[in-house]
């Protein structure tokens, strides 16, 4: 299924489903109660925060960064990181945007380069 199709909630039960995890197990391999990830899942509540988007991925074998964007939510180390360059990065981050994917990787890649240059 397409991720930007569908709500958080409902992605979140397709893959935790496909895993074979029930929603108790899961529920308590994530640390919460099995009401309140039903509520997640028929998304009758607020996504859960970064961290906890992140241990759901790692139980499912999902990329976190995909599944906390899929929710709507920053991860918490980006979130520092901006706030360290409150001008630049969300004006990196404007223009990266309006870039392919490929496109992208090349910038990444030339932003590697600079770091190892500069070490």
């Amino acid at each position: 299924m397409n991720r930007k199709t569908i709500g958080f909630g409902s992605y979140l039960r397709e893959k935790r489903t496909a895993k074979g995890y029930n929603l108790r197990k899961f529920a308590q391999l994530v640390g919460v109660s099995a009401t309140y990830l039903s509520q997640i899942e028929q998304e009758q509540v607020m996504t859960p925060t970064a961290d906890r988007i992140k241990r759901m991925a790692e139980i499912l074998g999902e990329n976190a960064d995909e599944l906390t964007a899929l929710a709507g939510r920053l991860p918490d180390d980006l979130m520092a990181i901006i706030m360290e360059h409150p001008t630049e990065l969300p004006e990196l981050v404007r223009e990266a945007g309006k870039l392919s994917d490929e496109q992208l990787r090349k910038v990444r890649m030339q932003i590697r380069r600079i770091q190892e240059q500069a070490s």
